[in-house]
């Protein structure tokens, strides 16, 4: 881990900033990726080489994941209804912490920023009711910051600029699970699914453990799985367990369609690159704000409620306590 925090410039803080919504991306047990959006609102502390975002105890699976293996990766991949239009792929790569008890002082400090992004929070009999675990009962991710990745435009084409940790490199191939590689989804179904979401990106654990992420393009399918395009150098040859996002949002999150996959990628010696799904997981909200935000306060009410039935706070406070200071090494590279 590096010792000093990781600076960037004033080009990349703006793309940081200026996006609405993000690809979080962290490490599974099996070696392999999961990458879902999330909408970072602004959680920059630039001077400490920190960048975050918010969850919650509702998605207690992704949760437990980071505190067990705390590389992860945001990637800002969308200037899409943003504040910023600058054309920069960045990739963030860090260790992260996550703040399961946050201070009131730190809930009321986040409101104006993540009204900034997603609109004025509502208040009233009704409201205060049914979003209060969705306004309050979240915790923080916070990343320090080891490793930044700048394309110069969102396709991630030529050569990027590396700030921190050095080198970047590209991964080996994986050993082929016990289970094997054919797709476990009807392919063509699957293909349908994220082609029509304008936004996509995949995730793959890189050689010094941390998340890769970056942009890909659906093209169609074949027997073996969807058929993936890419800036040339950014997938690694070979085969490798691998995450898939494909989403689209409106203005201030109104309207939220995505696709999470998990899967294996394979790429050919020529570049060819094909994606066998294993997983597939839906998310669709109205273009209506009022009706969507009633199902995210019913929806995290009754995760929350979940959650606490379970014991999952102190649970995760467990892991917590017992995870090493420093995040173990990396799994030796499988051929």
């Amino acid at each position: 881990m590096s010792t000093m925090a990781v600076q960037w410039s004033d080009a990349v803080d703006d793309a940081i900033r200026g996006d609405l919504v993000a690809a979080a991306a962290y490490i599974t047990r099996a070696g392999g990726a999961v990458v879902t959006s999330v909408a970072p609102c602004g959680l920059d502390r630039r001077p400490e080489g920190i960048l975050g975002f918010t969850t919650s105890l509702g998605f207690g699976r992704k949760l437990e994941h980071i505190i067990r293996e705390p590389r992860v990766a945001l990637a800002f991949h969308t200037r899409h209804h943003g504040f910023c239009d600058r054309p920069l792929f960045v990739l963030a790569q860090g260790t992260a912490s996550v703040d399961l008890k946050p201070s009131r002082q730190r809930l009321d400090a986040f409101v104006p920023q993540a009204e900034r992004y997603l609109g004025k929070t509502k208040h009233g009999p009704l409201w205060d009711r049914v979003l209060r675990e969705y306004y309050w009962e979240r915790v923080f991710v916070d990343i320090s910051v080891e490793r930044l990745v700048t394309w110069p435009d969102l396709e991630a084409r030529g050569q990027p600029e590396v700030t921190g940790a050095v080198p970047f490199e590209s991964p080996a191939p994986q050993a082929i699970p016990p289970t094997g590689t054919e797709p476990r989804l009807e392919v063509g179904k699957a293909t349908g699914q994220v082609m029509k979401l304008p936004h996509q990106v995949i995730a793959f654990r890189g050689a010094d453990g941390f998340p890769i992420v970056v942009p890909v393009r659906v093209t169609g399918h074949d027997g073996a799985g969807l058929s993936l395009e890419a800036a040339g150098g950014l997938l690694p040859g070979g085969g490798r367990r691998a995450g898939l996002l494909a989403h689209e949002f409106g203005p201030r999150l109104n309207g939220i369609s995505s696709r999470v996959l998990t899967g294996w990628l394979s790429v050919t010696d020529d570049g060819a690159a094909t994606y066998a799904p294993f997983t597939s997981k839906g998310l669709a909200a109205p273009p209506l704000k009022d009706l969507a935000l009633l199902a995210n306060g019913v929806f995290a009410k009754v995760g929350y409620r979940q959650a606490v039935r379970r014991g999952l706070p102190a649970h995760l406070e467990r892991l917590a306590m017992e995870r090493p200071v420093e995040p173990e090494a990396p799994a030796p590279a499988e051929r």
